[in-house]
């Protein structure tokens, strides 16, 4: 399908099932950690997924290529990067496997209806909203800083949305894993598989990756950690099999 893009939009190639994506450079581009939970999330067949703050679609998109999930939803604030991942979804011929809704996650459970979902992702913002915001008014502060919606937010409307049993992924910095943890349970997600991302092997790692049950027992699987480099440049395998390359 033709596709006519905007002013400062290109065209990427996601290496997997021949699908692309639209991006703008000037508002926001995926980055690693949206690949990452894309390959962590598990998505059985005949699921229903939402994937909170969307941004240009991309983890819906990889979802669809890398599980049997029955449908994908994608829920964007911004409007323009909304348009945007609309039209990668139509782009890639996916319109009956992916509807993307412009609206505000805050409001979430009242736009899907409650318990309307088996899995839930949410890449979200990482920085408090005065951690150095450059601009309120920027799509990429919006996307960093928690301008639109706190960590609070996000798990408060996982919860809500989510079925008895569901499945709640998410990628996060490990400076707030403390501040993490206790925010799933007390909102009945108990926290049940966690990795950590590391850019080499003897660094700090920088990301981490959850997966909570609604409704589950006490239980949690550290899982081995992820890393990034062999060396500067060059990804160790699996991080080139998460890709797709």
């Amino acid at each position: 399908m033709e596709i006519t893009l905007k002013n400062g939009e290109r065209i990427d190639e996601l290496h997997r099932n021949g699908y692309r994506i639209i991006q703008d450079t000037g508002r926001f581009c995926f980055g690693m950690d949206a690949v990452l939970l894309s390959g962590f999330a598990k998505v059985k067949s005949g699921e229903k997924v939402l994937d909170m703050g969307t941004g240009t679609g991309i983890i819906p998109i990889l979802l669809e290529a890398k599980t049997k999930g029955e449908a994908f939803v994608g829920l964007e604030v911004q409007t323009e990067s909304a348009h945007m991942a609309e039209r990668s979804v139509r782009l890639n011929g996916l319109e009956h496997k992916i509807r993307i809704v412009t609206g505000d996650i805050r409001e979430a459970d009242q736009i899907f209806g409650a318990a309307s979902f088996q899995v839930v992702t949410c890449n979200p913002p990482y920085m408090i909203a005065d951690h150095g915001l450059p601009n309120p008014d920027q799509p990429k502060a919006i996307a960093r800083h928690e301008v639109l919606c706190t960590l609070e937010d996000v798990i408060t409307q996982a919860s809500r949305l989510l079925m008895p049993g569901g499945r709640f992924y998410m990628v996060h910095r490990p400076f707030r894993l403390a501040e993490i943890m206790t925010g799933l349970c007390a909102h009945g997600l108990e926290p049940k598989r966690m990795r950590l991302v590391y850019p080499f092997v003897d660094r700090e790692p920088n990301m981490v990756l959850i997966e909570a049950l609604k409704g589950g027992k006490p239980r949690i699987t550290v899982e081995k950690p992820l890393i990034i480099y062999k060396e500067p440049g060059t990804y160790m395998d699996e991080i080139y099999d998460i890709y797709g390359y």
